[in-house]
């Protein structure tokens, strides 16, 4: 019998496993200069913009072209999570832009939600609401706002914190609903499992 499953070296895959590849170079052009060049800022904030847009094609690729695999499904929310950490990290510290609870709670509710999803996988799989693509949007414009220099640019910073606290409400909330759909879906899979002898 012919496999007619999509080979996970394709070009989708190799979109993300680029995208993986642009973190370091990413934080290292964030932390150059102590993250004072303004240069090396812009360079940091086109990088991570280009990584985070890069989602999009890989994601459009792998399914105009048949090219989804467990590969890709793997590699796919680890490049996501890492591009975001990366830059929330980095932020906080050793940068002191953003406060410790803002990466904290992004990351404590990414990771959880995701952990959650594999543990429901055997039950049901959990699409991503408009909630939750809202949330990574904000979240995305919210981290653009923060790199960029905003030496003499006070209205630059206030939005980007109206932006970010907006990403992090979004973020909690959506997470409070994810968690709730996957305490749903686990109750209604015990009810209608057969009882055990």
């Amino acid at each position: 019998m012919v496999n007619d499953a999509p080979s996970p070296w394709n070009v989708a895959n190799y979109v993300t496993m680029v995208r993986i590849a642009m973190v370091p170079f990413f934080a290292w052009a964030l932390l150059t200069d102590g993250g004072e060049s303004v240069a090396w800022r812009i360079v940091a904030t086109i990088v991570f913009v280009v990584a985070a847009l890069s989602d999009k094609v890989d994601g459009y690729l792998a399914r105009s072209r048949g090219l989804i695999t467990d590969l890709g499904k793997l590699l796919d929310p680890i490049a996501d999570k890492l591009l975001v950490g990366t830059a929330l990290v980095l932020l906080w510290w050793p940068l002191g832009e953003l406060p410790w609870w803002v990466p904290v709670v992004i990351l404590a509710r990414e990771f959880g939600i995701t952990l959650m999803r594999m543990a429901v996988l055997k039950y049901a799989v959990m699409p991503a609401s408009r909630g939750g693509k809202l949330k990574t949007v904000l979240q995305a414009v919210a981290i653009t706002a923060f790199l960029l220099p905003h030496a003499g640019l006070p209205w630059l910073t206030v939005i980007a914190w109206v932006v970010m606290v907006a990403a992090v409400v979004v973020t909690v909330v959506t997470g409070l609903d994810y968690a709730y759909q996957g305490w749903r879906i686990r109750r209604s899979a015990r009810r209608t499992s057969p009882a055990q002898a």
